[in-house]
């Protein structure tokens, strides 16, 4: 075809600087959705075995801001700061997650919420970290693997009391 041109453009990988975590969450997408924006709910599963949250601030709408602390079962306080980048509710959230307002090392999270069968939810986390470097210090020193799939395990076991307790009422 003359004068037609096709143009592709190679976008960069980001898979060495990614990590993805997903579960099945055995309650509708729905209420799971809910255990992940509401504070009320948060406040009670966020974070790995063992952690405890202490919310600062907390406002769920693009452009709003979750400040809080995290306390490890150690004693050790880690202070997080999250902004609610793009929300498309009940199916979607990106964010970008660091210690504090203007992190340089923040890094960008997206969390979808699928329907799995008639009753479940696929949760799945894709963060993406400016740097390997930084992807593979979160991994190696903090544990982000292992410490997001017991999030997850945590919401789901929330969920799942919160849903025993909804049908006990």
């Amino acid at each position: 075809m003359a004068g037609s041109r096709q143009e592709t453009r190679a976008e960069p990988s980001t898979a060495d600087r990614e990590i993805v975590i997903s579960r099945v969450v055995d309650a509708p997408r729905e209420l799971v959705f809910e255990a992940f924006t509401e504070v009320r709910h948060l406040s009670n599963w966020w974070g790995p075995e063992g952690f405890t949250t202490t919310t600062r601030s907390f406002e769920f709408r693009e452009g709003g801001e979750w400040v809080f602390v995290l306390h490890g079962p150690d004693g050790t306080d880690y202070p997080e700061w999250i902004r609610w980048v793009r929300i498309a509710a009940p199916e979607r959230i990106a964010l970008l997650h660091g210690e504090f307002r203007d992190d340089p090392n923040a890094f960008e999270s997206a969390i979808t919420f699928a329907p799995e069968g008639a009753a479940a939810t696929r949760i799945e986390m894709r963060t993406v970290f400016p740097t390997k470097e930084l992807r593979d210090e979160a991994v190696e020193k903090f544990h982000a693997v292992e410490g997001g799939r017991q999030t997850l395990d945590n919401l789901a076991a929330y969920v799942a009391e919160t849903l025993r307790k909804g049908t006990e009422s």
